[in-house]
């Protein structure tokens, strides 16, 4: 059951291989490996090239928002337009939350002082709390999308290297 004979040694020795890899097939040239410290959204995922034309990229991204075939994703190049927005709601929705607690208790103080001092009690404890966890529960959706298209740009990406190699 057990084959106690290893495998044969590679061909190539390591550090040959690696720096094999770490070059451009088409242009020989050595490729900058992968840096963590610079990658902007740290999914491991390469972004646009150092100095590539930002017009380009406009269009890229206008291509990509009227692709009905849906090969390109937008979801991480907007993802943080879509916190500031939602944050922006949030915190609407807190200031008309708290202030008409507010005075709807003090309204209520002159008909009835319990209910009055209830709901500004009420009002200054769960409003806040609701609105903590309306900023987490949207980043926590905003951060499962990105992850998911992160995944599905990772997966395509691997399709592709699988079917060159």
């Amino acid at each position: 059951m057990n084959d106690p004979t290893p495998p044969p040694p590679p061909s190539v020795p390591a550090a040959e291989a690696a720096r094999a890899a770490a070059r451009d097939d088409a242009t020989g040239t050595a490729q900058p490996a992968y840096d963590p410290a610079i990658d902007p959204d740290d999914t491991g995922v390469p972004q646009a090239a150092p100095g590539a034309d930002l017009a380009a990229t406009g269009r890229g991204f206008l291509r990509s928002l009227f692709d009905v075939s849906f090969s390109t994703f937008i979801t991480r190049r907007l993802a943080s337009a879509f916190y500031v927005v939602g944050l922006v709601a949030i915190g609407i929705a807190f200031i008309v939350y708290f202030v008409g607690g507010l005075v709807s208790g003090i309204g209520a103080l002159w008909w009835n002082p319990g209910a009055g001092i209830s709901l500004i009690v009420a009002t200054l404890i769960v409003v806040p709390i609701a609105a903590f966890l309306a900023v987490v529960v949207l980043r926590f959706i905003i951060e499962a999308v990105v992850a998911l298209i992160a995944i599905a740009e990772n997966t395509q990406q691997t399709a592709e290297n699988t079917e060159r190699g």
